[in-house]
């Protein structure tokens, strides 16, 4: 198993597909590595390829204000992507593009260890949690897999374009951190 620091290195050399070619910084995943909590979205947007920090633009200051709501911070957690470089115009990560990175996000969760994933949007559901996943109907319930609680929940990008899925992720966050402190009661 690799350690972080070769982690890192591989994702900041990777040429693997040719989003390589168009971006500025690859995005490591960022957060408390020891808290066993990991949020997944789909890839970096426009602000993390010019910091190579994941959600720090519009979505990112609204998965903060989430967060805040049910009293957690970024330190609470490990948030990565699916995708560490940014797809142009910040258009859905291809399949092939999701292959390449994906081996990145596997050593990434074996070193996390977590006890609940969090998939932010529907392209990390359906890469996640099931092929099919309808984050419209789906989002908010739980499965358990591999001793590990997964679930799905809107993209805050999805909130910003229709502010009236606000309501279903402020009650999606309240059901994670419901999930998180029975997860850590029972350790």
């Amino acid at each position: 198993m690799y350690t972080w620091e070769e982690l890192y290195h591989f994702i900041n050399h990777c040429n693997r597909c040719e989003l390589c070619q168009t971006r500025n910084l690859p995005v490591m995943g960022r957060g408390n590595i020891q808290s066993r909590i990991q949020f997944i979205s789909e890839a970096p947007g426009a602000q993390e390829d010019i910091q190579g920090i994941p959600f720090v633009g519009p979505s990112g200051q609204l998965f903060d204000k989430l967060l805040s709501l049910v009293s957690m911070t970024r330190n609470d957690l490990y948030l990565t992507n699916i995708v560490k470089c940014r797809p142009p115009h910040n258009r859905d990560p291809k399949e092939s593009e999701q292959e390449a990175c994906i081996p990145y996000l596997k050593y990434e969760t074996l070193l996390v260890k977590p006890l609940v994933i969090v998939c932010l949007g529907r392209i990390a559901a359906k890469r996640i949690i099931c092929s099919d996943y309808r984050i419209t109907q789906e989002h908010g319930t739980w499965i358990y897999r591999k001793n590990c609680w997964l679930t799905a929940t809107y993209h805050p990008s999805a909130v910003l374009r229709d502010a009236r899925k606000m309501d279903d992720i402020i009650k999606d966050f309240e059901s994670i951190k419901q999930k998180i402190d029975e997860v850590k009661a029972a350790q």
